[in-house]
């Protein structure tokens, strides 16, 4: 039976990788989240009381506590998903994005380190160290191409430049100190339990209460979407197949400009909750652009699929689709967001 950390647990992709991974395999696995405003254990009362999970509040940049937990719970892999992930948050506080991403990156690192020499031989050679990062350390495509793994970095956001920062320190340990770690760069996320501070979230929730939708500038701005349980069965099988020192892109092939994306939502809410006069677009409000907005990412996963065997399962319209309808179906997670921690404002605008 394997033993996992996952770092960052409680947000997004990390709750979203941990009830896959208590579903579908045998592993243990301890939650080490710090609970920020972003970390929601709601997201995974389903299997809080599972046998094999076990939930530890800490700080990633806490070497006493990293190092004590390492020593306790002795596991086979650390998945690093803990960070300040919001671009528009970065642009307004980029300090917090700093001290987590790189310095508790770094901290993680060399615990880590520590850990491994004191295995054995055998364990050594089959631990993991997986790092989750963004498609945005690559910066900003034209109308045409992909990134891919060879793709230079070039970041334009304090969020991302602190991705592309700590992506190095994980590679720079895996060829200094020899520590066998993976490297993930992903799409834009989306499905069940995304904070609402995120595009499609904020869509749904906006337009339910009646709000304007925001689209920034033109609405033009291209993104790759991939839904999140097929982006938890992709890390999951890149903890068991991938090679370390590899780093492995992973996206869905869902181009869609945010007007479309936005669009798409008020049409499948037309549907399924329709407003007593006129239609959810009509809330539609064009504002003013985030300050050094990224014209177009677009992920090529061409490497996971040859060499790991991995195929996204949900289509944007499928996925979109099960999205709108958990949102419509749970406002027991939702609406205490809203309520007591973000109800929508705009960010990373001055």
């Amino acid at each position: 039976m394997k033993k996992i950390i996952v770092t960052g647990g409680a947000g997004f992709i990390g709750s979203a990788l941990i009830r896959h991974l208590l579903k579908s395999t045998g592993y243990r696995i301890l939650n080490l989240d710090k609970l920020t405003y972003a970390g929601n254990l709601e997201s995974l009362r389903e299997v809080a009381d599972h046998a094999d999970y076990r939930f530890v509040k800490g700080d990633i940049g806490d070497y006493g506590l990293v190092s004590s937990i390492l020593a306790d719970f002795r596991p086979d892999a650390i998945m690093h998903l803990a960070a300040e992930s919001h671009v528009d948050r970065s642009i307004d506080g980029p300090a917090a994005f700093i001290e987590t991403n790189i310095g508790g990156t770094y901290n993680l690192l060399r615990c880590a380190k520590n850990y491994l020499r004191s295995l054995s031989a055998e364990k050594q050679a089959a631990f993991r160290f997986q790092h989750i990062s963004t498609d945005e350390v690559y910066g900003s495509l034209g109308k045409t191409g992909l990134f891919d793994e060879t793709t230079p970095y070039d970041p334009r956001s304090p969020y991302s430049a602190s991705k592309a920062a700590s992506d190095h320190l994980v590679m720079a340990w895996f060829h200094t100190y020899g520590l066998p770690a993976l490297i993930t760069n992903c799409s834009n996320n989306y499905g069940p339990y995304h904070f609402p501070e995120k595009l499609i979230p904020l869509v749904i929730l906006n337009a339910l209460d009646g709000k304007e939708l925001p689209v920034y500038g033109t609405g033009d701005n291209i993104r790759d979407w991939l839904y999140v349980e097929d982006h938890a069965k992709a890390l999951a099988l890149v903890l068991e197949k991938g090679v370390p020192g590899e780093t492995y892109n992973v996206g869905g092939g869902n181009e869609r400009t945010n007007l479309e994306v936005v669009e798409t939502v008020c049409a499948i809410l037309d549907e399924l909750r329709p407003k007593k006069t006129g239609r959810y677009r009509d809330q539609i409000t064009f504002v003013p652009d985030r300050p050094g907005h990224d014209k177009r990412y677009a992920i090529d996963a061409t490497k996971l699929k040859t060499q790991l065997g991995w195929r996204p399962e949900e289509s944007f319209d499928s996925g979109i689709r099960r999205t709108v309808q958990w949102y419509l179906g749970n406002e027991w997670w939702w609406k205490p967001i809203r309520q007591m921690k973000y109800a929508g404002k705009r960010l990373g605008y001055e």
